[in-house]
C-alpha cells in the first residue's frame, strides 16, 4: 500500500457484525467509510471511533434497495478522492415467511440488497484496487449458503450460496493482483437480525455452543481474508455442520432441513 491508513467501506455498519468490523478495523488502523440506511446509528459509532482510535469515519447513509444507489455511492467517494482498500460487503437481512406470502416488491429489494449491490460494489472498487496492486473484499455470506435451503426465508440460504461461488471466481480471478477476495460464512450469531425478523423467539431456543459473538466472527474473517482465504466458515461447530452436510446423501439433508426449518424460520 501507498499510504499508512488504509481505508475500508463497510455496508451496513449500523450494528451486529457491520459495526464488529467497523471497531475491529479501527483499531488496526483504518479510516473507514460507514454506510446503512440509519444516520443517526452510523454517526454515533463514528463519533465513538474518532475518539477512540482517531479515526477518520466518513458517514455516507444509503439504502442499497434503491437502483442508483451504489453508483451514488460510488460518485462520492470519487468526489471526495476516497480510494478503498478494504470492501466490507455486510449489509443484509432476512425475509420471513412463505415465498408467495411476500408481495414480489420485498424480493426484488432483497435480491438487489444482498445480491445485486454487493456485486456492483466489488466491480466499481475492484478496477482501483487492482491498478494500486492492493485490496481486500470480504462478503459476509452464511453458514446457510453450505447446507440445504430452509422453508420460510426463501431466498437467503440461496443469496449466502452466490455470494460463496462469487467470492470463490473473484479469488481466482485476482490472484497475483494483490487483492485477496473472501466469503466469511458465520452461523447463529449474536446481533440484531433475529429481531428484526422476527424469529428471536424461535432461534432462543438453540442451545448456547451453536452459538457467536460478532466480534468473533470479525475477528476470523479479517484472518481469513488476510491469508487469501476465498472461503471461511467461523466456528468449530459450523465447519462440522458444513462437513456432514456434505456427506449427506440429498435426500437425508433436505430431511433435516425440513425438520430445523420449523425450529428457526417463520414459515407464514
Amino acid at each position: 500500500m501507498s499510504k499508512e491508513r488504509p481505508l475500508s467501506l463497510i455496508t451496513g455498519a449500523s450494528a451486529g457484525i457491520g459495526a464488529a468490523f467497523a471497531r475491529a478495523l479501527a483499531a488496526r488502523g483504518h479510516d473507514l467509510v460507514l454506510t446503512a440506511r440509519r444516520t443517526d446509528r452510523l454517526q454515533a459509532l463514528a463519533d465513538d471511533l474518532q475518539r477512540e482510535h482517531g479515526t477518520r469515519c466518513t458517514v455516507l447513509t444509503a439504502d442499497l434497495a434503491d437502483p442508483h444507489a451504489v453508483e451514488q455511492l460510488c460518485q462520492t467517494l470519487d468526489q471526495q478522492d476516497l480510494h478503498v482498500d478494504w470492501l466490507i460487503n455486510n449489509a443484509g437481512y432476512g425475509v420471513p415467511g412463505r415465498f408467495d406470502a411476500n408481495d414480489w416488491q420485498v424480493h426484488a429489494d432483497f435480491i438487489r440488497v444482498l445480491m445485486t449491490a454487493p456485486t456492483e460494489l466489488a466491480w466499481r472498487l475492484i478496477h482501483g484496487m487492482r491498478k494500486r496492486g492492493y485490496g481486500r473484499i470480504v462478503n459476509v455470506a452464511s453458514l446457510a449458503g453450505h447446507v440445504p435451503g430452509s422453508a420460510g426465508h426463501t431466498l437467503y440460504a440461496a443469496s449466502k450460496a452466490y455470494l460463496i461461488k462469487f467470492s470463490q471466481s473473484l479469488a481466482l480471478e485476482n490472484l497475483e493482483t494483490g487483492v485477496n477476495v473472501s466469503a466469511l460464512c458465520p452461523g447463529f450469531t449474536r446481533s440484531e437480525f433475529h429481531d428484526v425478523t422476527g424469529t428471536r423467539p424461535l432461534v432462543s431456543k438453540m442451545p448456547g455452543f451453536m452459538w457467536q459473538n460478532a466480534e468473533d466472527v470479525v475477528e476470523e474473517g479479517i484472518r481469513a481474508v488476510e491469508r487469501g482465504e476465498a472461503v471461511h466458515v467461523t466456528g468449530r461447530f459450523n465447519r462440522t455442520v458444513k462437513g456432514l452436510f456434505k456427506l449427506m446423501p440429498d435426500k437425508l439433508a433436505l430431511r433435516i432441513s425440513a425438520k430445523q426449518s420449523r425450529r428457526y424460520r417463520a414459515q407464514e
